[in-house]
């Protein structure tokens, strides 16, 4: 059976890209394959054998290619960067209409390996997959896993460790650095090309507008206002937010290092090569709102042809991003604490929650889904919350005010619980579990606890029966520190 590709990307000139097929492997096998992923984009496992999944075989109507992007990474700009153990394989468009790029990470090295090898080992790409299928799951806009398989080759990093290649699928792989790149080589007709793809692509609907980069440069700064937001309501923290990880399409893209916050503190980091703290929790907002002003600067050629004009409207663009961010954020708060009505009140009460949650160092996750099992009364339901606080008065003061809030809107508890709920999960990621699937199949090459906890993360605001585990935080003993890029 054949895969319908219908490539566009491939279609610019030869300088968005390099042609290049993956470097095949001795002895892949199968460790996992997305069913429910490939029928929604319209291709199913016969097509996708493992030959195609492993690159040892390019499926007709394929063309691959590696991307060529620049970047800002950690505030240094790095003028060439592009896909150095990616491949596109080409683009397919689902049953349900989508257009997705089909993509294997981990295949051998390309153009800009930059003398890597070009691979992955198996750790890195369970981290991919747990953590991209989970953040689908939780309803935030990711690339999606499609398989992961094994090499059977080993790679060198600290240590020997098993290869194994990541096939995943996302709306696109275009990159802020994409524009970057074109930007610093002063090429103005290759970013209109850019910029005329992005919009048939990913914003159809701007085509006919009066100012179409503008308004381009205006609607991805919404999404990934809307996106960051979602990543603090949620405790996620990406780890490189570098311009060459910030996708035009308001995508999650490339997890490194990434992790989920336990025990809640703004200035919380895991990721080992963030020395200075540059992309911490607390820094996501601002740190996007610095990538788009990047984004702002490589559009100007195509705003106007007057620098200063366009330096006034990219930055009229830009000042609108805080207010975007808050307005997601604001209205995202308001569903974790049970507030269906605004009050201006309500951004003080929850950053009240917040401040007490770092000075008691309460577990993120569960501060807030155990307060969706509260009624508007105390009582003995208070305990599993409060225990999370080292001093429970915090919580119980602070409770004081949130149901005097309830009180206003006088919605029933059932009600308000079950909305609740649904916006604060009970399962997440948490990096112990993760770091003991990864641990498993590097040592023992036992897939059971990756498979399972993938299975648990499938459906993360319902409670499960014999998961209490999955949604426990660490023991003192397993809290991890720092997570690794894998590179």
């Amino acid at each position: 059976m054949m895969i319908a590709f219908d490539n566009s990307y491939s279609k610019l000139p030869d300088g968005f890209y390099s042609r290049q097929n993956p470097t095949p492997v001795a002895a892949p096998a199968l460790v996992r394959f997305n069913n429910t992923l490939a029928a929604e984009i319209g291709v199913n496992a016969e097509a996708l054998d493992l030959a195609v999944l492993a690159g040892n075989r390019i499926p007709s109507g394929a063309d691959p290619i590696a991307q060529a992007y620049a970047g800002h990474q950690f505030g240094n700009f790095v003028a060439q960067l592009g896909d150095g153990r990616a491949i596109l394989l080409g683009e397919v468009v689902g049953p349900d209409g989508i257009r997705r790029d089909l993509q294997l990470k981990g295949c051998g090295p390309t153009l800009y390996s930059r003398d890597g090898d070009g691979r992955a080992a198996i750790g890195p790409v369970i981290r991919e997959f747990v953590v991209s299928e989970a953040m689908a799951t939780l309803g935030i806009p990711p690339p999606r896993a499609l398989a992961a398989v094994t090499t059977g080759e080993n790679i060198i990093r600290e240590q020997v460790l098993p290869g194994a290649i990541l096939a995943r699928v996302a709306s696109s792989h275009i990159r802020v650095g994409t524009f970057q790149y074109f930007a610093a080589r002063r090429d103005t007709e290759a970013l209109a090309l850019l910029a005329d793809h992005v919009i048939q692509r990913h914003y159809p609907d701007l085509t006919s507008v009066d100012e179409p980069y503008l308004a381009l440069l205006g609607a991805v700064i919404e999404r990934q206002a809307a996106l960051v937001a979602q990543w603090q309501l949620i405790g996620f923290i990406h780890g490189v937010m570098n311009t060459d990880n910030m996708s035009i399409a308001g995508e999650t893209i490339d997890y490194g290092p990434c992790a989920f916050m336990d025990t809640y503190h703004p200035e919380t980091v895991y990721s080992s090569i963030d020395h200075m703290g540059r992309y911490a929790y607390q820094n996501q907002p601002p740190i996007a709102h610095w990538n788009l002003a990047g984004l702002a600067q490589a559009l100007l050629p195509l705003l106007s042809e007057n620098e200063d004009e366009a330096v006034e409207k990219a930055t009229a663009a830009i000042d609108t991003f805080s207010e975007r961010f808050k307005a997601s954020y604001a209205a995202g708060l308001r569903r974790k604490l049970g507030l269906p009505t605004v009050d201006a009140g309500d951004e003080a009460l929850g950053s009240d929650l917040l401040e007490r949650m770092a000075r008691n160092k309460a577990d993120f996750t569960l501060t807030f889904r155990y307060l969706s099992a509260l009624s508007q009364t105390q009582n003995d339901a208070d305990k599993p919350v409060r225990v999370l606080f080292e001093d429970p008065d915090g919580f119980d003061q602070w409770a004081v005010l949130w149901r005097r809030r309830l009180a206003y809107d006088g919605v029933a508890d059932s009600e308000r619980q079950d909305q609740m709920r649904k916006a604060n999960p009970l399962y997440i990621p948490r990096n112990h579990l993760v770091e003991a699937s990864i641990r498993a199949a590097e040592g023992e090459d036992d897939l059971a606890p990756f498979n399972r906890l993938v299975t648990v993360l499938a459906s993360p605001y319902q409670q499960q029966p014999g998961a209490d585990a999955y949604a426990e935080p660490p023991r003192p003993e397993q809290v991890v520190h720092q997570t690794f890029c894998g590179t």
